[in-house]
């Protein structure tokens, strides 16, 4: 056998101590994590909203009425967020100033805004001591030899599943907390979605929205669109909870049994939750609910795909919210190969990636 050629070439000074700063970065993650839960439990993107979207540190801390002690404490935490990308600040007069950017503006509460979602409980489920303590263990879960269909960390630590009825046995706030975050990541930038795919829903005259849970996402699209009938599916403790509204059907039932007939069905980032076998169940169920494609018959998938063409903070963004997925449930994220063969296993013919919007994919499928 030929000796292995390749040398270990050593890294320079200047490389080691970039890996060192590399390695505290990575290694401490988790405190920008806690800066933005202490940041969304403190309210400050709400002051900071309401003293006119731009605030000193003084003006901060009689806002939000903590001890004058506390303003040097504050001013450490308000740089490593904005130096984060969670704040902006300016400075003037030798006085910093500090300021909502988009990121912040998602955790101002009570704006009546079109397409503003707050994100409050989004963040603050994920950095739930459930979660973490879930992230935790995950090197003992990759150590045991577990059945298949393979429990996440959280269910196995845990012993309850995440986003499951029975989650509520595990922890009640938790679970308040975890369909708050989900419903909020859900409706955010379905008006920038409906804006700008606006061609899926022409020539549609019915629609379901499959897991469709309170009809906001159906609502918006009736106000688009007012001559879609529109019928929402889902389980029926949420049906039951729904608001009424005059364009709106909602029928409580189970996707894996059967759904609502309709020219068009939609599932709107829901098949991440589910392993590949479950989603090939409900496209199925899909498949069986619409028209051939010659009637306009399609199914509308608003989901991640994962590609590193999207720029590295959107795929690492990405990545991270498959972590998410891998860590506290059964599902993934997917890349555009992976949603390819569902489609097929599920028994439709053909798919186009319609438009990729931040992170996510609008997807049409048919049979």
């Amino acid at each position: 056998m030929a000796a292995d050629s390749r040398t270990i070439i050593a890294p320079t000074d200047a490389e080691l101590l970039q890996a060192q700063a590399d390695l505290w970065r990575h290694s401490l993650y988790y405190l920008t994590s806690m800066a933005l839960k202490c940041a969304v439990e403190l309210h400050i993107p709400t002051a900071i909203h309401n003293l006119g979207g731009a605030a000193s540190l003084p003006d901060l801390v009689t806002a939000l009425s903590l001890p004058q002690t506390k303003l040097p404490f504050l001013r450490r935490l308000m740089r490593l967020l904005i130096t984060s990308g969670i704040f902006a600040s300016e400075s003037g007069a030798d006085v910093e100033t500090y300021r909502l950017n988009p990121l912040s503006w998602l955790l101002v509460e009570g704006v009546e805004a079109e397409d503003h979602t707050y994100q409050k409980y989004f963040v603050l489920a994920t950095v739930s001591r459930h979660y973490l303590e879930a992230g935790l263990s995950l090197a003992d879960w990759f150590k045991k030899d577990l059945p298949v269909p393979t429990p996440s960390p959280f269910e196995e630590l845990h012993g309850a599943p995440l986003v499951h009825e029975t989650t509520k046995l595990l922890d009640e706030e938790l679970d308040r907390i975890v369909n708050e975050g989900v419903a909020a990541h859900d409706n955010l930038a379905i008006g920038t979605i409906i804006r700008e795919c606006g061609d899926l829903f022409k020539g549609v005259r019915s629609l379901t929205d499959c897991g469709g849970g309170d009809g906001t996402t159906v609502r918006g699209i009736i106000k688009a669109f007012p001559d879609i009938k529109c019928t929402v599916l889902d389980l029926p403790k949420v049906i039951e909870n729904a608001p009424a509204h005059d364009s709106v059907n909602y029928v409580a039932g189970d996707m894996f049994h059967s759904i609502p007939p309709a020219q068009a069905v939609l599932v709107k980032l829901l098949l991440h939750f589910f392993n590949d076998e479950d989603c090939v169940k409900i496209l199925e169920q899909c498949r069986k609910a619409i028209p051939s494609k010659e009637e306009g018959g399609k199914v509308i998938i608003i989901e991640i795909v994962v590609d590193p063409s999207v720029g590295p903070i959107m795929y690492e963004a990405q990545l991270l919210m498959d972590m998410l997925m891998m860590v506290n449930i059964r599902g993934r994220q997917r890349d555009e190969n992976d949603w390819r063969v569902i489609f097929m296993k599920a028994g439709f013919s053909d798919y186009k990636i319609v438009k990729k919007i931040g992170a996510r994919g609008v997807i049409e499928v048919y049979p």
